[in-house]
């Protein structure tokens, strides 16, 4: 391959995951303008339309993303490869992304990374806080942190917390204007606050289960926000119920500025893990940094 189409692919790469020419070229270091001039000569030799562009966003064409998909792994994989090598040194090095919640991140992640990068100078940690599900692949993450029971088949993935559950909870105010609902099918009659996910764009469904059976509710309010903690905010102003993991709301519940309801059909559920693709080749950086958030009991 030539040197300078290589060069190129890393450009479009960067324009496709940031899907801002402004963005990439900064992050490039080039101006705009030759970033696009680099992808029109890149789609003119190849023959084919990578990008589409619009007054307010730049998106990958059907072929752009197949490009993004297919090369964009290799890469990745030739980027870890390079840091394997460099892992060699007396010192461990190198950077590592991490896509994970807002929540793995406060209670999970950086309570051991508090105390693993004192110890690691020269090893950086990057974290994308993003509720969607993310492909790391795709996004050319290191790993990724999400519920036991939501990790893909096919990758590695290593306990870092405890057992899980959820919480309903609501404001003493908003239940003595509104009840309290004694069943998941009463929430379609409340004000509750939904998290929208980046990923698929759809609302999340609050999911309950109670003697082996399943219940998911699309519920309904006035708020509809990115992060939990909004959601957290929203529900301690009484703007509706919140549907939030039990860790995040436990303070406000023992302080009585929550009430929680329906704990009976929220069971616990398997924690927080790990999770990298099960071909990625362990730098000894990543290797530490799994160590030191392994769960252990």
């Amino acid at each position: 391959m030539h040197k300078q189409t290589a060069a190129d692919l890393v450009a479009f790469l960067v324009v496709a995951q940031e899907q801002s020419f402004t963005k990439a070229a900064k992050q490039r270091g080039v101006s705009q303008s030759a970033l696009s001039q680099t992808m029109r000569a890149l789609e003119t030799r190849l023959g084919v339309r990578l990008l589409t562009r619009t007054t307010r966003r730049v998106s990958p064409t059907h072929a752009g993303e197949r490009l993004l998909q297919t090369v964009g792994q290799r890469f990745a994989e030739v980027d870890a490869e390079l840091e394997a090598v460099t892992a060699l040194g007396e010192n461990p090095r190198g950077t590592l992304r991490l896509a994970a919640t807002e929540n793995a991140a406060a209670t999970v992640l950086w309570p051991k990374l508090e105390k693993f990068l004192p110890l690691y100078p020269e090893i950086k940690i990057e974290i994308v806080v993003d509720v969607g599900l993310t492909d790391i692949v795709g996004g050319r993450f290191d790993a990724g942190i999400r519920p036991g029971e939501t990790v893909a088949q096919g990758m590695i993935a290593t306990r870092i917390g405890p057992d899980m559950r959820m919480a309903v909870v609501g404001t003493p105010v908003y239940f003595e204007q509104y009840g309290q609902p004694r069943a998941p099918s009463d929430l379609t009659f409340h004000n509750c606050i939904n998290l929208r996910l980046p990923t698929h764009g759809g609302l999340y469904a609050w999911e309950f289960e109670k003697d082996g059976r399943t219940v998911n509710v699309h519920v309904d309010g006035q708020l509809v926000v990115g992060s939990a903690s909004l959601i957290l905010m929203g529900a301690r102003s009484g703007q509706g119920l919140a549907y939030l993991p039990e860790e995040q709301v436990k303070p406000d519940i023992e302080h009585g500025s929550l009430i929680r309801v329906l704990e009976d059909w929220c069971p616990p559920f398997s924690g927080y893990h790990l999770y990298y693709p099960s071909r990625r080749q362990p730098t000894q950086a990543f290797s530490l940094l799994v160590d030191a958030l392994r769960y252990r009991d």
